[in-house]
C-alpha cells in the first residue's frame, strides 16, 4: 500500500561524525565480519560512535534497522573480558527478544572472551543462575526477572558500565515500568545509558529523563520527531471473523483507551456486546441514548472506567479524550473525510497515537482513495494469530504474578505451599489443566482489563498492572 519513503535523519546539535565499519576498532571489524556484516547499517554507523564516547543516547529507528547491532558491537571495546562479572545489562520487553538479543550478541561475541546469558520469566531460575555463575559480562533479560534476581542477590551490578533499553515503548506497553524503576536501585552511580525505540512517546521522553543523563537524540526513521503523529494502519480480514480479528488487536495493542467506530448503530450495539462478553471494559454511544444514558457513559470514560468505548460518528461529536492512543476503525466510511476525523481522535498535543482499520479485500480501494486525497501513508498489518495472543497474554500475566511473588510475605507464602501439590496433581490431567486455564484467564481479565480507577486503588497486590502505560503494548511494531 505505501510506497518506499527514504528514513530522515535527525541528529544532535553537537553530532558526532558517521563511521565506516573499516574506521572502527579491529576487535569490532572482526566480529562484525564473522557474523556475516560487511557494512554497517545507518543506525550503527551513526550510533555506535556515541557509545564509543560515552554519551548517553536516545535512538528512534525502526525494527530491522541493526539496532541490536548498533549497541551489541561497542561493547567488544566497552566490556572488559578480564573481569567475570556483569557490565552491561540489556533490558527488553520479551522472552523472545531476550532470547534474540542474546543469540545475536553470542555470535558477535565468538572469541572476544565475553560471555552472555538471557533471563526471563516463566522459567527455571536454575539455569540463568547457573550463567551468572559462569562469570559473564553481558545479562539480557525481562525487568521482572532481572528484579527477581537482584532481590535475591543472584545478581549484582556493581561493576554496570552500559545499560540499555531495547524496544522501550513496548517495555512500557508490557507494563513494566515500576519494575524498572526498582532495578535502578541496584545500578551504581557512574554508568551509561542508551535508549532504543520505534516510537518515542511522552512516556518513552520520561523514562529517558530518569535513567539517562542528558541524553542526545538521533532518530533514523521517517517520523522524525521526538513523538509521533497518527500512525495509520490497515488490517484485511474476513467480515466474518472481523469481530474476533478485533479483539485480537486489542489484546495485542492493550491501550489504556480507545474509540472505536462503526457506521450504524446496529453495529455499534453488535461490537458493544461481543467486547463486554470476551470481559472487556465497553460501552455504547449512539443517538438513540437519552442524554442522561450519554452523560453517564461520557461521566465513565472520562474518569478512566471505561476503556473502550463502541460509537457512531454522530455520537462521538464532541468527544474529546486528549491523551486517546489508540482508534479502532470496525468499519471504513463512505466519506473520506470522516475518516480523517475519526482518526484524528488520537495524536494529540504531541502525544502520538494510532489508526487501525479493519477492511475486507473489496475495501481496498477505499485505503487508496483516501491515501491518495489525504496522501497519509498506510502501512498494512496482518491480524495477530490465536498463537500471537495467547504469547502476549502470557508474558504479562507471568509478570503479574511474578511480580505478586515478590512481595508476598512468608506467612502467605507458607500459607501457599499448601496448594502446592494440588496444582502439580491438577497439571497431570486435561480436566485439572482446563481449572488452571479457567482460573488464570478470570485472573487476567481482572489484573489487565480492570478500570483505571481500579487501579489507581491499588488492588494489583504485584505493585504493576499488566496493562502498562497508555501508549499500550503492541507486540509488533511496524517501524
Amino acid at each position: 500500500m505505501s510506497d518506499p519513503v527514504q528514513d530522515i535523519i535527525q541528529e544532535p546539535e553537537s553530532a558526532l561524525p558517521a563511521v565506516q565499519l573499516s574506521e572502527l576498532p579491529q576487535s569490532i571489524q572482526t566480529a562484525a565480519k564473522n557474523a556475516g556484516w560487511h557494512q554497517l547499517t545507518p543506525v550503527q554507523s551513526k550510533g555506535v560512535p556515541y557509545q564509543l564516547a560515552g554519551r548517553d543516547l536516545m535512538v528512534q529507528a525502526r525494527t530491522g534497522s541493526g539496532k541490536t547491532g548498533a549497541f551489541l558491537l561497542p561493547m567488544l571495546e566497552t566490556l572488559d573480558a578480564s573481569r567475570k562479572e556483569p557490565q552491561a545489562l540489556v533490558l527488553v520487553p520479551t522472552r523472545e527478544l531476550a532470547k534474540q538479543v542474546a543469540k545475536d550478541a553470542e555470535t558477535l561475541f565468538a572469541g572476544s572472551g565475553l560471555g552472555v546469558v538471557s533471563v526471563y520469566g516463566g522459567v527455571s531460575y536454575k539455569p540463568q543462575i547457573d550463567g551468572f555463575k559462569q562469570g559473564v559480562q553481558l545479562v539480557v533479560g525481562t525487568p521482572g526477572r532481572v528484579l527477581d534476581h537482584l532481590i535475591k542477590r543472584n545478581l549484582k551490578l556493581d561493576s554496570l558500565r552500559v545499560l540499555i533499553f531495547d524496544e522501550a515503548d513496548r517495555m512500557l506497553g508490557m507494563g513494566f515500568y515500576p519494575d524498572m524503576v526498582d532495578v535502578q536501585r541496584y545500578l551504581p552511580a557512574e554508568h551509561h545509558g542508551y535508549m532504543f525505540s520505534a516510537t518515542f512517546p511522552q512516556t518513552v521522553q520520561s523514562l529517558a529523563a530518569r535513567f539517562l543523563n542528558n541524553p542526545d537524540f538521533l532518530s533514523l526513521s521517517r517520523d522524525h520527531v521526538h513523538v509521533t503523529d497518527v500512525e495509520h494502519i490497515y488490517v484485511v480480514t474476513p467480515r466474518m471473523d472481523k469481530d474476533r480479528s478485533l479483539v485480537r488487536l486489542i489484546e495485542m495493542e492493550n491501550p489504556q483507551q480507545a474509540l472505536i467506530f462503526c457506521n450504524t448503530k446496529a453495529r455499534v450495539n453488535y461490537v458493544a456486546t461481543v467486547l463486554k462478553r470476551f470481559g472487556f471494559s465497553a460501552d455504547e454511544l449512539s443517538s438513540d441514548l437519552s442524554q442522561n444514558a450519554r452523560e453517564r457513559v461520557l461521566g465513565k470514560l472520562r474518569d478512566g472506567k471505561l476503556r473502550f468505548l463502541v460509537a457512531t460518528d454522530v455520537a462521538a461529536r464532541g468527544i474529546d479524550i486528549p491523551e486517546l492512543s489508540h482508534v479502532f476503525i470496525y468499519e471504513p466510511p463512505e466519506d473520506p473525510e470522516v475518516y480523517i476525523h475519526r482518526a484524528g481522535r488520537t495524536g494529540r498535543a504531541g502525544a502520538g497515537g494510532d489508526a487501525i482499520t479493519l477492511i475486507r479485500n473489496l475495501e481496498k480501494r477505499e485505503i487508496t482513495r483516501i491515501a491518495a486525497m489525504y496522501k497519509i501513508n498506510f502501512k498494512e498489518q496482518p491480524v495477530p494469530t490465536d498463537e500471537d495472543v495467547s504469547n502476549i497474554v502470557a508474558q504479562r500475566l507471568t509478570a503479574h504474578l511474578e511480580g505478586q511473588l515478590r512481595n508476598r510475605d512468608k506467612l502467605k507464602a507458607e500459607r501457599m505451599e499448601r496448594f502446592l501439590p494440588y496444582v502439580k496433581e491438577l497439571s497431570e490431567t486435561e480436566e485439572g489443566r482446563q481449572l488452571i486455564a479457567m482460573v488464570l484467564d478470570d485472573l487476567y481479565h481482572q489484573v489487565v482489563h480492570k478500570s483505571e480507577s481500579e487501579a489507581d486503588s491499588g488492588q494489583s497486590q504485584g505493585g504493576q498492572s499488566p496493562s502498562g502505560n497508555k501508549r499500550g503494548g503492541r507486540n509488533k511494531r511496524r517501524r
